[in-house]
C-alpha cells in the first residue's frame, strides 16, 4: 500500500490525488446540478460531506438546513447530490423518532431529511417535540435518548446514543430556533431564466460520485483520530460560541486539506454566521434593537411606554404595528422586554407619572449582552431629548422654568441670538411646574448651548 506526499493513501483502482484537490472536485462536482445563491456554499458542503466520513472524531456535528421561499428551489436536488458523498445516507421525507435513534445503535448515519417543513409547520401536526429533541440533542456527540424497554414484568431504562450529522430540507420558516443556532443554513433560490444547471441522470451521477466518496472516506480513515480529536482550529473574530462549535469541524477538515481551504472555510464560516447574525434574529432581540436605535436617535435616558410604542409603530418596515396579526402594545412589550430582565418603572414626565423605560440599568445591560456593539458610541454625556414643541425651544437648566409641550406660536430669538436652533443643555431633567406662558423675552436662562457648540 502505497501513499501519496500529502499523506492519501492510494485506493486500488482510485488514483491518489491531494486532499485540496479532492475537495475541489467535490465543490465543483455539486455544482454542477445546483445553483447556489453564493460562492461560499459549494465549498461549505464539500467540507461538510467530508466531516460525515470522520464524524466520530468530532464532538459536535453542525446541522445542515436548505431552505428556500418557494418550492422548486433546488433544495431536494442538493440532497440527491448528497447522499452519494456523505457516509452511510439515510434519505427520508418521512421517519419516527423512534426509528432513527435505533437506527443509530450501530453507529452515525447522515440523515438526510427532505420536506422538514411539513413536519415542524402548525398544520404539520404530530409528535414533532420529540423529533426537534433528538435533532437538537443529537448534534453533541454525548447526547443519547433515554427510553423504556421490555416488557411490563422486565422494563429497563436503555439509553440510545443520536450523534449523528443531519441535512434537513425544507420551506423557509418552519424550523425551529433551537436547530437553526446548530445549523449552516443555505437560503436555495429559484434558477433565473439565464441560470443553467446540468440533468440529474442518477446512474451517471451515482458513477461519478463514488471515487469521490471513497477519496474522501479513505483520506478522513487514514488521518486518524489524534488529528481531529485534538484539533483547535483558529475560528475568525466573528465565529464564536455555538457558532464556532458548529463550523469547528468544517474548519479542522479545511486546515488538514491545506491549499486555499484554510482561508477559503473561514471566508464561508464569516459569510453564513454574518448572515445568520442578520436573519436569524428573534423578536425580542429585534425589539432591544429598534429600542437602542430609537434612544440612541432621540439621545433619550427615558421614555415613556406610550411614546415608544407610538415611535415604532410609526415606522412602516419595522413591522410593529403588525406583530403576529396585532400593533405592538404594552403588555407584549413588556412580556418581550421581562425575558432580558428589562421592567418598567414610574417615570415623572410634563407634570405626571407615567410608566416607561430608563436607558440605564437592565435595558443598557441587555443591549450591551445582546446585541453587536454600535459602530459609532454614544459621545459621554449625551442629552436627554424632549419632544420639540416648536422648531425654535430655547433650553432652561432650572426645572421649575421650562415650559409645557403645547405652545402653538413659535419662539422668536432674541435679537441677540443666532438663528440656529438651540438644543437642551440639561435636559435630564423632566418638567415639574405648571404651565408658565412663553414669550421672546425670557428671563433666568442660564447655561444655553448653541447647535454649533457656541455658549450665548
Amino acid at each position: 500500500m502505497s501513499t501519496t506526499p500529502a499523506g492519501l493513501r492510494a485506493v486500488p483502482d482510485l488514483p491518489a490525488i491531494a486532499p485540496a484537490e479532492l475537495l475541489d472536485q467535490v465543490a465543483a462536482f455539486v455544482s454542477r446540478f445546483s445553483v447556489f445563491p453564493d460562492r461560499h456554499t459549494a465549498p461549505m458542503l464539500a467540507l461538510w460531506y467530508a466531516h460525515t466520513h470522520a464524524v466520530q472524531h468530532f464532538y459536535t456535528t453542525p446541522r445542515l438546513i436548505l431552505d428556500s421561499a418557494e418550492p422548486g428551489s433546488g433544495k431536494t436536488r442538493v440532497l440527491e447530490v448528497a447522499q452519494y458523498l456523505v457516509r452511510k445516507p439515510e434519505m427520508t421525507i418521512s421517519i419516527t423518532t423512534a426509528a432513527i435513534f435505533r437506527m443509530l445503535c450501530d453507529g452515525p448515519v447522515t440523515l438526510l431529511f427532505d420536506e422538514i417543513d411539513a413536519v415542524f409547520s402548525p398544520k404539520g401536526g404530530g409528535n414533532n417535540e420529540d423529533l426537534r429533541g433528538l435533532l437538537n440533542s443529537g448534534y453533541k456527540r454525548s447526547a443519547t435518548v433515554s427510553r423504556c424497554v421490555g416488557d411490563a414484568s422486565r422494563m429497563k431504562v436503555e439509553r440510545f446514543p443520536v450523534f449523528a450529522p443531519v441535512a434537513l430540507a425544507g420551506i423557509a420558516g418552519a424550523m425551529p430556533a433551537t436547530i437553526t443556532t446548530r445549523a449552516i443554513t443555505v437560503h436555495m433560490r429559484r434558477r433565473a431564466p439565464h441560470e443553467r444547471a446540468e440533468a440529474f441522470r442518477e446512474r451517471r451521477v451515482d458513477n461519478e460520485a463514488t471515487p469521490l466518496r471513497e477519496q474522501l472516506a479513505a483520506w478522513l480513515d487514514m488521518v486518524g483520530e489524534d488529528e481531529l480529536v485534538g484539533a483547535e482550529p483558529v475560528m475568525p473574530e466573528q465565529v464564536t460560541d455555538r457558532a464556532a462549535e458548529v463550523w469547528e469541524p468544517l474548519l479542522a477538515i479545511a486546515d488538514l486539506a491545506g491549499g486555499h481551504w484554510p482561508d477559503t472555510a473561514r471566508a464561508a464560516a464569516m459569510h453564513f454566521v454574518g448572515q445568520a447574525t442578520e436573519t436569524g434574529t428573534s423578536v425580542g432581540t429585534r425589539l432591544l434593537a429598534d429600542l437602542r436605535a430609537l434612544f440612541t436617535a432621540h439621545e433619550a435616558e427615558r421614555m415613556a411606554t406610550s411614546d415608544i410604542i407610538g415611535r415604532l409603530c410609526a415606522d412602516e418596515e419595522a413591522g410593529w404595528a403588525d406583530l403576529d396579526g396585532r400593533p405592538l402594545d404594552a403588555r407584549r412589550l413588556a412580556r418581550e422586554l421581562a425575558r432580558y430582565g428589562v421592567r418598567p418603572g414610574p417615570l415623572r414626565i410634563g407634570g405626571h407619572v407615567a410608566k416607561g423605560y430608563h436607558v440605564d440599568g437592565a435595558l443598557s445591560d441587555a443591549f450591551a449582552r445582546y446585541l453587536p456593539p454600535t459602530t459609532e458610541p454614544a459621545p459621554a454625556g449625551a442629552v436627554t431629548t424632549v419632544t420639540p414643541v416648536t422648531p425654535q425651544v430655547r433650553g432652561v437648566t432650572d426645572p421649575d422654568r421650562v415650559t409645557a409641550p403645547t405652545v402653538t406660536p413659535p419662539v422668536e430669538p432674541l435679537p441677540d441670538d443666532p438663528p440656529e436652533q438651540i438644543s437642551v443643555t440639561d435636559a435630564a431633567v423632566t418638567p415639574r411646574s405648571a404651565v408658565m406662558p412663553l414669550t421672546r423675552h425670557v428671563t433666568a436662562v442660564t447655561d444655553v448651548t448653541a447647535t454649533d457648540g457656541g455658549a450665548r
